[in-house]
């Protein structure tokens, strides 16, 4: 996919930021929109199903923790790519991020080169997986590679494309423990930085979502996925 057809979303309540970042994305060829608060970012997400959305947590009207809720319950955004851009650093509010459904964090400020260089690597996760099966049946449910699903009988359930990338990353290795660095390294890729919390975190909504408990916690190594 060349970056001219390639749209980000960009949400900040501050124009200079919005000008600043958004020349950048858009000198790298990007198709960028913007939106000054969360409401907006959710409308125009709607309208336009972006790639990537890159949200600031603290907006107005709608901040990025609630945008990001809201279109991570939108099926047909299930795999945009969401960051959030912020000067908040805390642990507590990376947790939220990805709790909220985030793939990435960029904490502000940031240098325009690393920054590109942030997104350029976000976005080359942005991709379909191929594999000659594309429907697989398991227990309890099935997964369907070409619509990024999960069904439970014929309720479609909607996982985060990160969600939906560790979950099958897991279930295309049965019974085998995968460590926390493979799952990185597969699911993340290695130019990406996230918090030693992320994988935690998605695989606790994994389990809340489905209502599994297929998945199982290697103490001190990483996770398996157990077909029982």
């Amino acid at each position: 996919m060349e970056n001219s057809e390639i749209t980000i979303l960009l949400a900040d309540d501050e124009p200079d930021i919005l000008e600043f970042l958004g020349y950048n994305l858009e000198k790298e060829g990007y198709k960028v929109l913007k939106a000054k608060n969360g409401h907006k970012a959710l409308k125009i997400a709607r309208e336009h199903r972006p790639q990537l959305i890159i949200l600031d947590v603290m907006m107005p009207v709608m901040d990025g923790m609630e945008a990001c809720t809201e279109i991570r319950k939108i099926p047909e955004l299930a795999d945009s790519l969401i960051a959030f851009l912020t000067a908040r650093g805390e642990d507590y509010s990376q947790i939220a991020g990805f709790e909220a459904g985030a793939d990435d964090y960029i904490t502000k400020p940031i240098k325009p080169k690393l920054f590109v260089s942030r997104i350029q690597a976000l976005l080359r996760r942005y991709k379909s997986v191929p594999d000659d099966s594309n429907i697989i049946s398991l227990k309890g449910f099935t997964i369907d590679k070409d619509r990024y699903a999960v069904l439970i009988g014929d309720e479609e359930v909607t996982l985060a494309r990160k969600e939906f990338e560790l979950l099958q990353f897991l279930v295309s290795r049965p019974d085998k423990v995968v460590s926390r660095e493979d799952i990185f390294d597969n699911v993340w890729g290695e130019d990406v930085v996230v918090g030693d919390r992320t994988i935690d975190v998605h695989i606790r909504r994994i389990r809340e979502k489905l209502g599994i408990d297929s998945i199982k916690t290697i103490k001190g190594v990483g996770y398996k996925f157990d077909e029982g």
